[in-house]
């Protein structure tokens, strides 16, 4: 599980060195009068726009005493598809395929596949995933959907967004840069499950007009275990051609979400 539940959040990695989008101009100082629909209007402007990604980065993944550095390559087309793979020197453990509607992943040390829904992911995270959310990620944009119910204040010098009315077990709220409208953080938790799940983003560049991170590091709990994740980019390439290999091997046992 601890491998199946890494991998996915690897995907959560953003755009280094693609241009594109809207040019969006913020200040080092947030806006103690500026509203919310400002707010979630300009975050939603600040996505960068792009055809492909293929990305590679280092990460390491600490649950317990079980310590990993991995290598993950990223292929994704905007809208369509998210293809991963996970390795260790240079030997694949893991692939996972995403579209917008269905999921397929297979790993290599357990010879385990799934090949369905958003279950499986959602299962993972604790919480309801689609692709929309998967790829906000990505991008670095709000994986909530943020709407009208949502208000707002300014707290670390970052404006802070919630619901006017949380959910019993479903509590989040998410921190937006002043300067470039993109997310600082985000974090979720449900008490009545023990979970908890936090993005911490890391600085932002700015190439072509346009803000993408250089890190950052995702932090899961529940009960008493912790799940952390770090993240750094090596190299991205943005536009190019690129392809989506994926077949489950044969004689591989599949998994099933209850």
């Amino acid at each position: 599980m601890n491998l199946k539940f890494s991998v996915f959040l690897f995907i959560s990695l953003f755009i280094t060195s693609c241009s594109g989008g809207k040019m969006i101009v913020g200040s080092d100082t947030a806006n103690l009068s500026m509203s919310s629909k400002d707010i979630i209007k300009t975050h939603s402007e600040a996505q960068p726009n792009f055809s492909t990604i293929a990305a590679r980065m280092h990460v390491k993944y600490e649950s317990g005493n079980n310590i990993q550095s991995l290598t993950v390559s990223l292929r994704m087309e905007k809208d369509q598809k998210i293809w991963i793979k996970a390795s260790i020197l240079g030997i694949t453990l893991a692939k996972i395929y995403i579209t917008p509607e269905s999921v397929s992943y297979y790993e290599t040390i357990t010879n385990t596949y799934f090949d369905g829904d958003f279950s499986l992911l959602s299962d993972w995270l604790g919480t309801d995933i689609n692709f929309e959310k998967a790829q906000g990620i990505l991008l670095g944009q709000s994986i909530f959907e943020l709407d009208t119910k949502y208000i707002s204040n300014v707290a670390d010098n970052k404006y802070r967004l919630q619901p006017k009315m949380q959910l019993h077990n479903f509590i989040h709220y998410l921190l937006v840069n002043p300067d470039n409208f993109k997310i600082a953080s985000e974090s979720l938790s449900q008490p009545v499950d023990k979970r908890m799940f936090t993005i911490n983003y890391g600085d932002y560049q700015r190439i072509g007009g346009v803000y993408y991170p250089s890190a950052f590091k995702i932090i899961a709990t529940q009960n008493e275990k912790k799940t952390k994740i770090v993240v750094n980019y090596k190299k991205i390439d943005c536009n190019v051609s690129v392809r989506f290999p994926f077949t489950i091997p044969n004689g591989y046992e599949e998994i099933h979400i209850n």
